[in-house]
């Protein structure tokens, strides 16, 4: 028999059983809860008590019922587990259905836990059911999140990262291709969001630096907005590395490569100089530039702001590595290898006080340089050319590129600088 709305007071107070001190009464729950996963409307139930108004100030009772969510949709979603297992009613079509449409029209959770889950629940099911079953999954997530209302927005960018993360790793040939029209599509759209949110969150360091007013800024915000750019930057990562087949097959221009890369670097450069102390900013056209020191330190001002800018530069390096490693001869490009490079080498031979004390990120530079000099791509083709043989072939136009790139790295790298280099790994 299946549950129903009438069953969500039982519900209500076996989850709070489940976490008593008690452990006589938390076993018995358990137990009852275990009795109960299986029946169709358990995980229907689950979600009211998760979506509830009056629960809202519950965030225990909210919590537990997600994770029994989660564990629930994860061992009978699938269609053939009623069919495999005896005395499973699992969960119907019309059950599926309700509870896609449910998840979906509940993305403005507030407890960033219970959050997580959905989004991580949110991707399971579209591993199973996209696009069959739930086609409409990316035009509804993407018309939502128009809004202006920042929490939403950053909970359907949570959701949209973890699923695009699951659907990428998905290997039939059709899985890729859908992957692939996904990065088409919404590519144009993550990036412009991206790209704005750099102007806003750079716009506010300048008002915790002291250009202007800090009391007008809204910090709550302001960091959302930080964590979104941040869920963003992984989504922009996701759809390069695997929405695109890797040029090393194709030896096709992936173009992505060549927008994003010197943007991602630029914004590198300005958020690097806060990982440290605070700066005053001023404006150009495109990002703002840190200028001046201030006073007092951006790092005791405004220490969860310190932590993302932190994080954020690795994450940054992190992003120029997987982008080399995926599509080297895109990122051979000489605007786009020779400032990363040349970056990375000043950041590691000379670098500021603050740079110098900022391990992890000094790792990622070296990481990037090591991974660019030991890229085979790069390096000269010892395979000939058959005699009268018309036309280019992709061997040649591979050896073309590898040529072209192994030059821009000997100008880089005169004989001079690798002895440079060499001393300061040395001496460090």
């Amino acid at each position: 028999m299946g549950m129903s709305n009438s069953d969500m007071a039982a519900m209500y107070t076996l989850l709070m059983n489940s976490m008593s001190g008690d452990e006589v009464v938390r076993k018995q729950a358990e137990k009852a809860l275990s009795e109960t996963d299986s029946r169709s409307g358990f995980c229907s139930c689950l979600l009211e008590l998760i979506t509830s108004p009056d629960l809202v100030s519950q965030a225990d009772i909210r919590l537990m019922s997600s994770v029994y969510l989660k564990n629930s949709i994860n061992r009978y979603w699938r269609s053939n587990t009623r069919r495999s297992i005896p005395n499973i009613c699992g969960i119907s079509n019309d059950e599926k259905e309700h509870i896609r449409k449910k998840l979906l029209s509940h993305l403005r959770e507030p407890d960033y836990k219970i959050a997580a889950i959905l989004a991580v629940v949110i991707s399971k099911l579209a591993r199973i059911d996209y696009p069959k079953e739930w086609p409409d999954l990316f035009a509804v997530l993407i018309q939502q999140l128009q809004s202006a209302d920042v929490l939403l927005s950053h909970r359907i960018l949570m959701v949209l990262f973890r699923v695009l993360k699951e659907l990428s790793s998905k290997r039939l040939i059709s899985d890729q291709r859908n992957f692939a029209e996904i990065s088409l599509h919404f590519f144009d759209f993550g990036w412009h969001l991206w790209q704005s949110d750099v102007q806003k969150i750079l716009h506010g360091f300048s008002t915790l630096s002291g250009s202007y007013n800090p009391n007008e800024l809204n910090h709550e915000e302001l960091y959302l907005i930080c964590e979104r750019w941040l869920f963003c930057l992984k989504i922009i990562r996701q759809l390069i590395v695997s929405g695109f087949p890797s040029d090393t097959k194709s030896v096709q221009e992936v173009k992505p490569i060549k927008e994003v890369s010197p943007a991602l670097l630029n914004v590198l450069q300005s958020f690097l100089p806060f990982s440290h102390s605070d700066f005053r900013l001023t404006g150009n056209d495109e990002l703002f530039t840190a200028t001046s020191r201030v006073d007092s330190s951006f790092q005791e001002r405004n220490s969860k702001f310190w932590d993302f800018i932190k994080r954020a530069c690795i994450k940054l390096m992190k992003v120029l590595i997987a982008l080399q490693a995926r599509h080297p001869y895109s990122f051979g490009d000489k605007s786009v290898l020779p400032p990363v490079i040349n970056f990375c080498l000043n950041k590691i031979t000379d670098p500021e006080p603050y740079v110098l004390s900022f391990e992890q990120f000094l790792i990622q530079c070296m990481v990037m340089v090591k991974n660019t000099l030991e890229c085979k791509e790069y390096k000269p083709s010892v395979t000939g050319r058959v005699v009268d043989e018309s036309g280019m072939t992709l061997e040649q136009m591979k050896k073309n590129i590898s040529s072209a790139v192994g030059g821009v790295l000997n100008s880089l790298l005169p004989a001079d600088r690798v002895v440079h280099l060499c001393g300061v790994l040395i001496r460090r």
